[in-house]
Parts: C-alpha cells; structure tokens; sequence
C-alpha cells in the first residue's frame, strides 16, 4: 500500500485481520459540522441551521446528508463481509454514542432491531450471532435522540 493511503480508513479497513467493531452514526454531526460542510466552506451560512439541528435542514440538504450517509456505507461494503468484525451504523444525528449510559445502554438508547449499541457489542463480543446492524435512513429511527446546537 502506498503510505499516504494508511491515512484513509476506507483503505485501512481492507488490511485488518483483528476482529473489530465500527459504531458510527451516519450522520455524526462532528464529520458534518468538520469534514462534510466546516463553516469556511459556507460562507453564506446556508448550512449554518443545519449543521446545529438536523430537523432544520432543507431537502436538498437532507440528500447530502444521505450521499454522506451512503458513501460510508460504501466504503463499509467489504467489511460487511468480514465474518469476524461486526457494527453498528445507525442513523441519528449524534457523535461519541459510547461516552453515555442514555446511548450506550438504557431504555432510551438509539436501538436497531430492538437492539441498543452495548447489546450489538456485547452479542458481537461474546460471539452470540453475527452483528452488522445498519440502520434506514435519517429520519426512520424514532429511537435516536438527535442532538440540537440551537
């Protein structure tokens, strides 16, 4: 591999052997607010409203958000076929969902399958079943406790 592709994961994720899990939301709002569309980028401050509350983003905007959204779940495509990783894509509007108890672990964590993140892990951990949970797209998950910057 040429060295300056160690930097991107969608080609660092190819190499590894050791099992591991991936839990990202879909629309982490740090990779919107910082890599998507960072303020320099929107001089304009069209996107300013959206990037602090999802619910206050336009159409066109939600599509982005769901071309970001589904370029990861692109780049995530051979790993799905990784019989010793496993993960949890889901799609609220949050970042970091493992700092939490209310996220990670509680009657009001993001859930898929009736699932919450620590019971994906856990039945992923101690080998369980297979764990590659992906979520629908923003905004079908009534589980997610969407973060508001507002």
């Amino acid at each position: 591999m040429e060295h300056s592709q160690c930097f991107f994961p969608r080609e660092l994720i190819k190499r590894i052997n050791t099992p591991l899990f991936i839990l990202n939301p879909a629309y982490d709002f740090w990779q919107i607010e910082h890599v998507l569309v960072p303020p320099k980028s929107d001089p304009a401050g069209q996107w300013r409203r959206c990037r602090m509350n999802i619910h206050h983003c336009n159409s066109n905007q939600i599509e982005t958000l769901h071309g970001f959204r589904k370029s990861l779940l692109n780049a995530l495509r051979k790993f799905q076929q990784n019989s010793k990783g496993g993960m949890f894509i889901n799609s609220c509007f949050a970042h970091c969902q493992t700092m939490s108890n209310m996220t990670w672990h509680s009657t009001t964590s993001p859930r898929i399958n009736n699932k919450s993140i620590a019971e994906a892990v856990g039945d992923w951990y101690f080998e369980r079943r297979r764990v590659k949970e992906v979520d629908c797209p923003f905004p079908c998950n009534p589980t997610c406790s969407n973060m508001d910057f507002t």
